[in-house]
């Protein structure tokens, strides 16, 4: 008998089920938690709005109402990440401590609800984009460390890209929202449009968020709505998938994990690898800008700006789906980037307005290689839950240099063609790109060694993965 053979029989003895048992179980389970998760889709999008309502705001006089000079406006874009660079990791460790995303993830939406709304009061702009966003910080990370203590490695990446679908919502049905509200809302009560927009969205969120407290999960072992067989499958399917425990004998504390994470090369590579492609991806921050750039009144431009977010939701799940079913995360995220690459060069070499507009096209599709990219980082920390809190948050926070940066690329001046800008997100496209081959190959040569390490071994307790357990690559 092989030792995945062993190890296969141990587990269904222990589960108390037979596998046709166990299987109509876990399907009833997963449907059962998707319900569940299916809100953060719309968390996600509020999120997005609540970020991103500044550029919507800017087509309506925002900049002009604030007297904003120079790069004024690029410095509020990117305060917001200052907060995410301090506190991810930190909140992360917090919520692996706690155990209680469903209290965690919604209480902050609440208080950045709060913000944002407070921000069309504000004469100090600045001030309120930085506290939101120390607000937001505990949410991506959050949520992403959520879902990968629920799903197995070959689930993450279609559920991370649906949540994602948030992002779409926010693009496109923001956009509209954003554009009646700016349009019929001005001068209601002596406040101009923008202001109403602040104060409708973070009224929303507030709203959205006290709805969420009751249903989002917490953790396998602390979620009360599961049945003690559900409860026990939800945990011994993870361990099975190579997952470490939340709980019990062994767990370790929030700070070993942050020792082991920031001791794992893989944890700065990954780091290094997101700045840059941040850097290569912030033209989403000028996306209204870019499309008004083609000569278009604020209206249609925010009319124009859904179509693109709309292919790429479909796109990402193309390519999730797949990614998913194949368990291969590299390929993916390299043919995501290409697309993208494609669309800055189009937008590097033509004026012309129809190849313009579908260069965006092409530039949003990376949309898809971000959710695998960011399944393929749990994944790769999937084994110790502490560690993976803190790689996820400070993978994320530490990146986010990359998007306090990239606003800045883009100047009034160099516009409305921004030729340079493009040059720079070519180039820093072409180095993330190349990094993310280093990590398919080095990920290769470890799944290798464990292969070897199973048929050399005599005990299966001496070895120290799980058998069967591979990297995703």
């Amino acid at each position: 008998m092989s030792l995945a053979d062993e190890k296969l029989e141990t587990t269904d003895a222990s589960s108390g089920l037979s596998s046709h048992s166990r299987d109509n179980l876990e399907k009833r389970l997963v449907r059962k938690l998707d319900q569940r998760m299916s809100i953060i889709v719309l968390l996600y999008a509020m999120n997005n709005i609540d970020r991103g309502n500044i550029t919507s705001a800017q087509l309506a006089g925002f900049g002009e109402d604030l007297h904003l000079q120079g790069s004024q406006y690029a410095t509020l874009l990117s305060i917001i990440y200052v907060g995410f660079i301090i506190m991810q990791v930190p909140a992360n460790m917090f919520l692996h401590w706690l155990e209680r995303p469903a209290i965690l993830i919604p209480w902050s939406m609440v208080i950045w609800g709060i913000i944002s709304a407070l921000t069309g009061f504000y004469t100090q702009v600045l001030l309120a984009r930085l506290l939101l966003g120390f607000a937001e910080a505990p949410f991506f990370p959050g949520i992403m460390f959520l879902l990968s203590g629920w799903y197995k490695r070959d689930e993450l990446a279609v559920r991370a890209t649906i949540v994602s679908f948030g992002s779409v919502l926010s693009t496109a049905f923001g956009s509209l929202f954003a554009s009646v509200v700016l349009t019929s809302m001005q001068g209601i009560l002596g406040q101009a449009g923008w202001r109403w927009l602040f104060y409708l969205e973070g009224g929303i969120t507030i709203i959205v968020a006290i709805c969420a407290m009751f249903i989002i999960p917490s953790f396998p072992h602390n979620t009360k709505w599961l049945t003690s067989e559900e409860r026990s499958l939800a945990i011994s399917r993870l361990a099975d998938d190579g997952y470490g425990r939340m709980d019990g004998p062994g767990k370790r504390t929030s700070i070993q994990g942050l020792r082991d994470a920031l001791c794992d090369w893989k944890v700065w590579w990954f780091t290094i690898l997101l700045t840059i492609e941040r850097i290569a991806l912030s033209f989403g921050f000028y996306f209204p800008t870019l499309v008004a750039s083609m000569g278009y009144d604020m209206t249609v431009t925010l009319l124009l700006v859904a179509p693109p977010s709309v292919l790429a939701a479909i796109g990402a799940f193309v390519f999730s789906r797949y990614s998913d079913r194949t368990q291969k995360r590299a390929v993916f995220i390299l043919a995501s980037n290409a697309l993208t690459a494609v669309g800055f060069i189009m937008s590097f070499c033509t004026i012309d307005t129809a190849a313009r507009y579908t260069s965006l096209f092409l530039m949003t599709q990376n949309a898809g290689g971000q959710m695998v990219l960011w399944a393929w980082i749990k994944n790769t920390f999937a084994r110790e839950p502490a560690k993976r809190a803190v790689a996820i948050a400070a993978i994320n926070g530490l990146s986010s240099v990359g998007t306090v940066a990239g606003p800045f690329l883009w100047p009034l001046n160099w516009g409305p063609n921004y030729r340079y800008s493009y040059a720079i997100c070519i180039a820093t496209l072409g180095v993330a790109t190349a990094m993310i081959g280093v990590m398919h190959l080095h990920l290769k040569l470890v799944n290798a060694q464990i292969e070897r390490n199973e048929h050399e071994v005599q005990d299966i307790n001496d070895l120290p993965d799980p058998v069967g357990f591979r990297y995703l690559v």
